[in-house]
């Protein structure tokens, strides 16, 4: 234990010792690339070299093994007086998580801001996108909020929370405005879009440029006994109460990515009478379910479910987009199995499916193409 305290106090003072005024700036020139925008103030390191390679630093005098994980494991190198370092391979664009793991033990990189991801607060990362892409970065329109709301919730017996987004404009008049509720997925919580997702700059971008109808959009947590009593009794009633909300299913919509994705689906298909619109992010039903996973055995419930009544999903659906990270993402091959049963079914469906695997950048991708889909007139 004393090690351990002895390699995090190092580690702690590795981002005191890179915020003092003698650390050259980017303005010298004299370090490599440009410092990542996801480092916390003053943090020179992590930084990116043109071709999006991560070039990282820390202090820990005291260690005898660092490694960087990214997904994947790179070994740093140690320096003469206890700094490691070590550079990676070119990172895709977009936010991606990352740790520390000193002599075996996975920490968060107290140069990095702190995301709750993989269950544990992790460092990221965040690669710029390039040109063409300026849909996910800030930018020099109208900005709506981002607020968080406590609530308790009488499903889970405990005080939660949900954030919601309002777009530009919504302070003035009486305009009443379409939900989306959109679900974080397994290993995160219901932060995740609000940061890690950056929906608010995404949904600012796309409605200054006329892509999408001005709406709000709910992040609710979807870590709870029952989704479908957290949504329907708690959510939302708490923002219909709270919020000026258009009314009816068709002012409605349901996505989630992963493990929401997964609730999207269970809720979305036995209410079809709430939501006109869902949105499965890198998701789908089990093919093989693991042992104890929440809702994972339960498909050939709602597969009966749409054969019963096939041709009013494909009527009451506006749209049920369902988007995929390629084939490396993990949920590809449930995906690919749940398609094909909807084909045999008959149920329609749009599919989009980009390279990057089970992670963010794909979420935001798919956020940034279902959304101009919904609530048009």
């Amino acid at each position: 234990m004393k090690t351990l305290v002895s390699i995090l106090f190092s580690l702690g003072m590795a981002t005191v010792v890179m915020a003092q005024p003698t650390i050259r700036t980017d303005v010298t020139g004299d370090l490599p690339g440009k410092r990542a925008e996801s480092n916390v103030r003053n943090a020179q390191y992590p930084r990116l070299l043109p071709d999006n390679r991560a070039v990282f630093r820390v202090k820990a005098p005291e260690a005898q093994k660092v490694q960087i994980d990214l997904g994947r494991k790179y070994d740093m190198t140690r320096e003469a007086d206890g700094t490691w370092t070590c550079t990676t391979d070119p990172l895709s664009e977009g936010f991606h998580y990352y740790f520390l793991i000193v002599d075996g033990v996975k920490v968060a990189d107290p140069a990095s801001e702190s995301f709750y991801g993989c269950s544990m607060m992790s460092s990221g990362i965040e690669v710029p996108y390039p040109d063409g892409k300026n849909v996910f970065e800030l930018a020099d329109v109208p900005h709506g909020d981002i607020r968080m709301n406590r609530y308790f919730s009488k499903t889970d017996g405990r005080w939660k929370r949900m954030f919601v987004y309002t777009p530009y404009g919504y302070e003035q008049g009486n305009r009443k405005y379409p939900v989306l509720y959109l679900l974080h997925g397994g290993g995160e919580d219901e932060r995740g879009w609000a940061t890690q997702g950056r929906t608010d700059v995404i949904l600012d971008n796309l409605i200054a440029d006329g892509k999408a109808e001005p709406m709000i959009i709910v992040m609710a947590g979807g870590n709870t006994a029952d989704i479908e009593s957290e949504l329907l009794k708690e959510c939302i009633p708490f923002v219909e109460s709270r919020y000026r909300v258009a009314e009816g299913k068709e002012n409605r919509a349901l996505a989630g990515l992963s493990m929401g994705g997964i609730q999207t689906l269970n809720v979305g298909i036995a209410h079809p009478e709430l939501f006109a619109y869902l949105g499965v992010f890198s998701s789908g039903w089990w093919a093989n379910p693991p042992r104890g996973f929440q809702s994972g055995n339960e498909a050939e419930k709602y597969y009966e479910m749409l054969k019963a009544d096939k041709e009013g999903y494909n009527s009451g659906l506006k749209e049920f987009w369902i988007s995929m990270g390629g084939k490396e993402d993990i949920a590809y091959n449930n995906c690919r199995i749940m398609r094909e049963r909807l084909d045999e079914i008959g149920i329609k469906y749009t599919y989009f499916e980009t390279p990057g695997g089970h992670t963010w950048p794909v979420w935001r991708e798919s956020l940034a193409k279902f959304a101009p889909l919904l609530f048009k007139k």
